[in-house]
C-alpha cells in the first residue's frame, strides 16, 4: 500500500471555483487509519491550508508556498526562505514595473501595502492571514519570507510572466495562476518539498502517489513513483507525466484516490 500521497489543490483536488470535495475528508481518514499521510501540496499559505483541512489537520502533513515549507506533527519539519537580497531586489524591480502587486509571503502572515482595490480584494480571499503595512521593505528587514506572490492587473502570461524573469536572475519566477506569478529561491518547489516529507517519514519513492495540473507541480510529480494529472492539466504537463485520470470537474483525483486507498 501507498505510505504518502500529494495532491495540488487548485485545478487538481478542488473543483471549479475552489470547491473543496466533500468526499476528501472521510477518505483521509481512511487513508490514516491504514498507516498512510496525506498532504496537500499548494501555493496558499499554511495558515490557510490548516484552515481548509480544520477536520483532518490533525491527521496530514502540509507542503506550503509552493514548496517553500512543509508542516507536519504541528510544527515546521522544513523550510526553503528566500534570501533577503533577494527579497529587496525582487521589491526593487516591481517599483520600476507598473501593474505588479507585490504580498511578501512569511510563515504565518502574508504582508501587503498597496490600496488598489482589486489587488486588495484578491488578498483578501486569499490569504486567511495577512496584514497591510506601510513599507514591504521593512517587513523584509525583519521578517523570514518564504516567496514574494504577485498579482499581475493584467494576464500574467502576457505580463508580468515575460517581463519579470530577465529583471530577476538566479532566483525562481514561477506562473502560478491566471493573475499570479511566484518569486522565491532557485531550489524551493514542491518536488524538494515533497523529498524532505519522504524522508522525514521513511517514505520510498515507489510508496508515493502525487496529482498536479500545472507546472509548478512537475518537480513533485517527478519525485514520487506514482504521478497522475488530471485531464484539465496544462498539455504540456500531461505530455510529460502521462498518466493522466479523469479532470477536475469529475472529482478525478477523488475517484483516484478512492481506486488507491
Amino acid at each position: 500500500m501507498l505510505k504518502l500521497i500529494a495532491s495540488d489543490l487548485d485545478g487538481t483536488l478542488l473543483r471549479p471555483h475552489g470547491v473543496m470535495p466533500e468526499e476528501v475528508f472521510p477518505l483521509i481518514e481512511k487513508f490514516t487509519a491504514k498507516g498512510g499521510v496525506f498532504t496537500p501540496a499548494s501555493g496558499r499559505q499554511l495558515p490557510n491550508l490548516k484552515l481548509l483541512f480544520a477536520p483532518v489537520a490533525d491527521k496530514i502533513a502540509i507542503i506550503a508556498e509552493n514548496g517553500g515549507l512543509v508542516w507536519y506533527g504541528g510544527k515546521v519539519i522544513y523550510s526553503n526562505p528566500t534570501a533577503r537580497a533577494d527579497v529587496l531586489r525582487t521589491l526593487d524591480a516591481l517599483s520600476r514595473t507598473e501593474g505588479l502587486y507585490p504580498v511578501l509571503s512569511c510563515p504565518d502572515c502574508a504582508y501587503y501595502s498597496s490600496d488598489h482595490p482589486d489587488f486588495t480584494y484578491a488578498v483578501v480571499s486569499s490569504y486567511s492571514s495577512q496584514k497591510k503595512v506601510p513599507d514591504l521593505r521593512e517587513v523584509a528587514m525583519r521578517e523570514t519570507v518564504v516567496k514574494i506572490s504577485i498579482w499581475d492587473k493584467r494576464p500574467v502570461t502576457e505580463h508580468g510572466g515575460i517581463v519579470l524573469p530577465p529583471m530577476l536572475e538566479g532566483v525562481r519566477v514561477m506562473i502560478s495562476g491566471r493573475d499570479w506569478l511566484d518569486v522565491s529561491t532557485a531550489t524551493a518547489n514542491k518536488g524538494a518539498a515533497l523529498k524532505a516529507l519522504m524522508e522525514h517519514i521513511g517514505c520510498a519513492k515507489e510508496d508515493c502517489a502525487a496529482f498536479g495540473d500545472h507546472m509548478n507541480d512537475y518537480e513533485m510529480l517527478c519525485e514520487c513513483g506514482h504521478p497522475f494529472v488530471p485531464e484539465n492539466a496544462y498539455p504540456p504537463l500531461k505530455a510529460m507525466i502521462g498518466e493522466v485520470i479523469l479532470p477536475n470537474t469529475d472529482n478525478g483525483v477523488i475517484k483516484k484516490l478512492q481506486e488507491i486507498i
